[in-house]
């Protein structure tokens, strides 16, 4: 089964909501270079929203390490997930297990810094390019998700539910991650596309 996290959540209701539908995981945007910006206090009542046995998952990128310390603190998040140039060893200096996203934008010479994270828990293959914030709406060429990689991994960019079944067949991922496709406007999440979207992961039969 694909599992399937909501991304760049800011409101109370849409956390409900996403874990109503059976989301496996929620993100929450804790860069300020994001529109779907959430400050570590927001995010923690958001977190409190949350039921038992979803993964709530905290989007950094490029951030200064005590504002880092200060996430782990206050929101308590399950994983990390670092969106920006961050070494293997920075990634893992917080002691919280972590995803970390690759910017496919590039093509296929974004695939030889896949094996750069061998300490992530997963790595999650975005649409946008290198230096780029994750939340685009772009997609890659699926095709080019790599199969013999230990690590699960995450399929991001420009998802929808009109295309997730598609892109879930043809890259066979752990886990589908999605933003801007469930949204009316950034940060605010549209059940009718949420409904839709999770429906269209279900209904493809598992590997």
């Amino acid at each position: 089964m694909t599992r399937i996290k909501c991304c760049g959540l800011t409101r109370i209701e849409d956390v409900q909501l996403a874990a109503r539908l059976g989301a496996d995981a929620v993100g929450f945007v804790m860069t300020r270079k994001s529109r779907r910006f959430v400050d570590p206090a927001a995010a923690a009542r958001l977190r409190d929203a949350v039921p038992p046995f979803m993964t709530t998952v905290a989007l950094v990128m490029d951030e200064d390490p005590g504002f880092i310390e200060e996430v782990l603190r206050v929101l308590r998040p399950d994983m990390l997930q670092f969106h920006g140039a961050e070494s293997d060893a920075e990634c893992a200096a917080y002691g919280v297990r972590y995803l970390k996203a690759i910017a496919m934008g590039e093509g296929a010479g974004a695939l030889a810094r896949l094996r750069d994270y061998p300490r992530a828990t997963g790595l999650l293959l975005d649409g946008h390019g290198l230096g780029e914030q994750g939340g685009s709406g772009r997609r890659f060429d699926w095709s080019l998700m790599p199969t013999d990689l230990a690590q699960p991994l995450l399929l991001a960019g420009g998802l929808t539910a009109d295309n997730v079944g598609e892109a879930i067949r043809i890259a066979r991922p752990w886990a589908v991650d999605v933003s801007s496709g469930i949204e009316s406007s950034p940060g605010i999440k549209d059940r009718d596309k949420m409904e839709r979207f999770i429906s269209a992961v279900r209904a493809v039969p598992s590997v």
